[in-house]
C-alpha cells in the first residue's frame, strides 16, 4: 500500500475517480462507473489520510463538486461546467502540499488536467446533448401506418412497420406476409389489423 502514499498516485487516483463519478452522474447504467469512482476516490481517501490534506484545496474541491451538480441544469451550462472542471483540477492538483508548494510533480499535474478536463468537457457534453435530444422515432406516428406480417399472428407475433420489425397481436389471427395497418401502441407492442379488414369498413 505504500504506493498510494506517493501524492502523485493519490492525485491521478482522485482526478480519475470524480472524472468517473462526473460521467455517471450524467450517465447512469449499469452502476459500474459509480462502483469504480467509489473505489477509485476511496483509494484516494486512504493516500489523503496519510499524506495530510491543504483544507483551502478541499473547500475548492466542494465547491467545484457543487458547481457541476448546479451547471447540469443551468441553461448556460458550458460556462458553469467550465468554472467546475477548472476548480476541480485546481483543488485536487494543490490538495497534497508542503506549505503551498504542490506535492505533486507541476508537468504531470498539467498533463493529467489537460487530458481529464478536455474528456470530461467532451464526454459530459455529449451525454447531456443526448438526454435533452428529442427521440428521432415517435412511436405515435406508427399508428395507422401499413406494414407486412412477418410471423402469425394474434397473442403474439411480430410486423415490418416503418423499416422496423416489432412486436404486435391482433384481434383475429393474420397470416404471415398479409398487409396489416396498425391501429393502437401497447407500450412497444403494435394492435394491428388486417389491412383487406379495414378495406371492408
Amino acid at each position: 500500500m505504500n504506493i498510494l502514499l506517493d501524492p502523485n498516485v493519490s492525485y491521478f487516483l482522485l482526478v480519475l475517480g470524480i472524472f468517473l463519478a462526473a460521467l455517471a452522474l450524467v450517465s447512469p447504467g449499469t452502476g459500474m462507473l459509480e462502483v469504480g469512482a467509489l473505489f477509485l476516490v476511496a483509494l484516494a481517501a486512504y493516500g489523503a489520510y496519510n499524506l495530510g490534506v491543504n483544507v483551502w484545496a478541499l473547500i475548492v474541491l466542494l465547491l467545484a463538486v457543487l458547481l457541476y451538480f448546479y451547471a447540469i441544469r443551468a441553461k448556460r451550462r458550458s460556462l458553469f461546467l467550465a468554472f467546475s472542471i477548472l476548480g476541480l483540477i485546481g483543488g485536487s492538483a494543490f490538495l497534497f502540499t508542503d506549505g503551498w508548494k504542490p506535492l505533486v510533480n507541476p508537468i504531470f499535474t498539467a498533463i493529467v488536467s489537460v487530458l481529464s478536463a478536455g474528456s470530461m468537457w467532451l464526454m459530459i457534453n455529449k451525454a447531456l446533448e443526448a438526454h435533452q435530444r428529442q427521440p428521432y422515432h415517435a412511436l405515435d406516428a406508427l399508428i395507422g401506418q401499413v406494414g407486412e406480417a412477418k410471423t402469425r399472428i394474434h397473442d403474439e407475433g411480430s410486423v415490418q412497420v416503418a423499416g422496423e420489425l416489432w412486436s404486435a397481436r391482433s384481434l383475429k389471427p393474420i397470416q404471415p406476409g398479409s398487409h396489416v395497418r396498425v391501429v393502437k401502441r401497447e407500450g412497444f407492442v403494435l394492435l394491428v389489423t388486417s389491412d383487406e379488414e379495414m378495406s371492408e369498413k
